[in-house]
């Protein structure tokens, strides 16, 4: 199975996160996937943000939830970027895309999105929230899903419930530093895949292949360049 090496919000360590700019520069770095994050505008739009609030990455401050998308787009999200709309995004890019969302209101729009795009082969949804992912796999039948668990215990959990056959969750993925070989083999019994984040070293790139893991993500595009040569 191929070894997947997946931007980190584009390539967040050298990019401003989240953004056009970040998103192509993965895409010309030869990243095998993109990872992001989209939250709802106040009025409904499917925008690329982390945070709840865009203070931390752009000029600006409070809730995404609060401001239109007028109001998101008069922003500087960074070197000049704007905080994209995620239909942006797909037109900007081709790369597969994994798209993190945190409540049902936003994943009940992407989920609107992959099936009138016909996305289902593009894009894998991922979350927090287990009940998210399920509800999104039951609207988009055939869709792939990760979950992000913070601790190993979470992910053993995962593991012990997934079924012989169509889990909420295809992949697991967890802190570099919290992952054990024996919950990566657990996965792999039950049919799951294991990615690794956020591996941004050269010593955190071998351990993630020394533990079997499918992938990783990453800040950094070195760590794919890199990633071809380490076994």
């Amino acid at each position: 199975m191929t070894f997947l090496t997946i931007g980190h919000r584009g390539v967040m360590g050298v990019e401003p996160e989240n953004t056009l700019r970040s998103y192509l520069r993965a895409e010309r770095s030869g990243m095998d996937g993109i990872a992001l994050d989209l939250r709802l505008s106040k009025d409904g739009v499917l925008v690329a943000v982390h945070d709840p609030e865009v203070d931390r990455t752009t000029d600006g401050s409070g809730a995404v939830a609060d401001l239109t998308l007028a109001e998101l787009r008069g922003l500087d999200a960074g070197q000049g970027e704007r905080v994209p709309v995620f239909e942006e995004v797909l037109d900007a890019v081709r790369s597969p895309l994994q798209v993190s969302v945190e409540d049902r209101a936003t994943a009940g729009a992407l989920a609107e999105l992959v099936l009138r795009r016909d996305l289902v082969s593009r894009v894998e949804i991922a979350s927090t929230d287990e009940a998210v992912l399920a509800e999104a796999a039951r609207r988009v039948p055939g869709v792939r899903t990760a979950l992000f668990v913070e601790s190993l215990g979470a992910a053993e959990a995962v593991v012990s419930r997934a079924p012989a056959a169509g889990a909420a969750a295809a992949t697991i993925a967890l802190d570099i530093h919290r992952i054990a070989l024996e919950a990566v083999e657990a996965a792999h019994a039950a049919g799951l895949r294991m990615t690794g984040l956020a591996v941004n070293t050269l010593d955190q790139l071998r351990l993630a292949r020394a533990l079997g893991l499918d992938g990783v993500t990453t800040d950094f595009p070195e760590i794919r360049s890199t990633g071809r040569f380490t076994a």
